[in-house]
């Protein structure tokens, strides 16, 4: 292990309801949580769209109760499944936003955003989230985020 780190490293816990990230303080030889710009050591996994802009964490939570339909969260558990299987039909009819079936059958979730239709893959969805993460943790530690281990839950299979 002789290659030099580039950058900081962070941990993100890219939660279905909240997220957070972590950073190893080698000076303080401790993990430290890294707060959001409000302050909050966690950050909802939300984004919403409007008009004007695309809101990520807090700002997308806030969002909801304006606009529940234009706002996402929860779709990290669609990565890897089919449009089709019972469970994202069942999660489709708890959920206010529109989701259709995508190419190669993989569920989309289709918002307006600047008063435009768009339709992104959970994935996208969820690497917004991570970016938001991202861009806390180089907020907080004042260096570049190179890499990042992020938790994926129990029960994800090897397609998500």
């Amino acid at each position: 292990m002789s290659e030099k780190v580039k950058g900081a490293a962070i941990g993100i816990d890219l939660g279905t309801t909240y997220s957070c990230a972590a950073v190893w303080f080698d000076v303080k030889k401790r993990v430290e949580v890294i707060p959001n710009e409000q302050g909050n050591n966690i950050t909802p996994s939300y984004v919403a769209f409007n008009d004007a802009e695309l809101l990520v964490g807090d700002g997308a939570k806030n969002h909801i109760a304006r606009n529940p339909t234009n706002t996402v969260f929860d779709v990290k558990r669609l990565i890897g499944c089919r449009f089709h299987e019972s469970q994202v039909q069942k999660d489709m009819e708890s959920w206010p936003f529109k989701i259709i079936e995508g190419p190669a059958e993989k569920p989309t979730v289709v918002v307006k955003l600047k008063g435009e239709e768009k339709k992104y893959a959970p994935k996208e969805l969820s690497a917004m989230v991570l970016k938001k993460m991202k861009e806390c943790a180089e907020a907080f530690i004042g260096r570049v985020v190179t890499d990042a281990v992020i938790t994926v839950p129990d029960y994800f299979n090897n397609n998500q």
